[in-house]
Parts: C-alpha cells; structure tokens; sequence
C-alpha cells in the first residue's frame, strides 16, 4: 500500500478517535475502557519524548493506523523499548501494520534500545501474532486467561520479544 509515515500531531485525533474506539469496542485486542474522551486517548496515545507516535495516511489524506514507540519502563528499564498499534479496521490485510512495525523496529535501533517486549498481544489476535512472529518476535510467555475477549471470553495474552543487541 501506498503510504505516509508523519510524527502524530493533535490535529490527527478527530480522525484516530474514532479509529480508537472502533477497536477497544471490537473488545479483541486492546482492554482500554469504551468511555475514553477524546482528551483521554490524546493523553494515552499521544508519546513524547523520548518516545513517538506516528500516523499512516494514504496517499489521498485517509487515515490508516497509528503506533506509539519508546522506553517500556523509566529509569533502569529504559534500554528497553516497547510499542503499540491500531490499524483502521478498514486498512488491515493492506500492509498498514508492516509498514507501521518496519518504522518502529527501524526507531528503536537507531535510538539504541537493546530489544522490544510486546507486554500484552491478545493470542487470538493471530494476524498481529504472526505478523510479529514474522519480523523475529517469539513468544516468551503467555498469561492463560488474562484478556475478556467480546469472542472467545477468557483469553491468554501473550509477551513476545524482539531483541535488538
């Protein structure tokens, strides 16, 4: 697909907002709560330094996805990275989160970061689990029953890892 990576600005959330709320309310990958104001998901997705959020647009301007990139813990833990995506439920199978996971891998090598656990990938999510899988993540753990998915009901949420050194 053709794309456009740009640093995230405030004047993309009325178009990630409802992208957002789409996928929380599919209940399937992500356990944010359905009632999040628009201020609320700017604050929960929008990083800052050292962190980043970016956003793929089509050509045409149309919103595609998004991911937010940087250190999964302060201080002590900060040589570790981590990240999270949404792709508009109407851009998947498009190669929106290839392209999204090129762009996060490729940022936190060249900002050193030893490698990037994935905390929590729903194990039912199998397109994002093998989309991972495909650029070297392995799943390190799984903790049985720990997703409500809208689905399946309880479901393991898997920790996968990418080192990077």
């Amino acid at each position: 697909m053709d794309l456009v990576l740009s640093p995230y600005a405030e004047s993309d959330l009325p178009d990630f907002a409802p992208v957002f709320r789409a996928i929380v309310a599919a209940g399937e990958t992500y356990a944010y709560p359905e009632s999040l104001s628009d201020d609320d998901i700017q604050r929960l997705w929008w990083e800052r330094e050292p962190g980043r959020t970016v956003v793929a647009r089509g050509r045409d301007g149309r919103f595609l996805g998004s991911a937010k990139m940087g250190p999964n813990r302060p201080g002590r833990g900060a040589h570790i990275g981590t990240a999270s995506f949404m792709v508009a439920p109407d851009a998947r199978g498009s190669g929106v989160g290839r392209r999204l996971l090129d762009e996060v891998i490729d940022w936190h090598r060249r900002a050193g970061f030893a490698g990037i656990p994935f905390n929590a990938v729903v194990e039912t999510n199998v397109a994002a689990v093998r989309l991972w899988q495909s650029a070297g993540f392995t799943i390190i753990g799984t903790v049985p029953g720990a997703f409500d998915s809208a689905t399946h009901g309880p479901v393991g949420l898997h920790v996968m890892f990418l080192p990077l050194g």
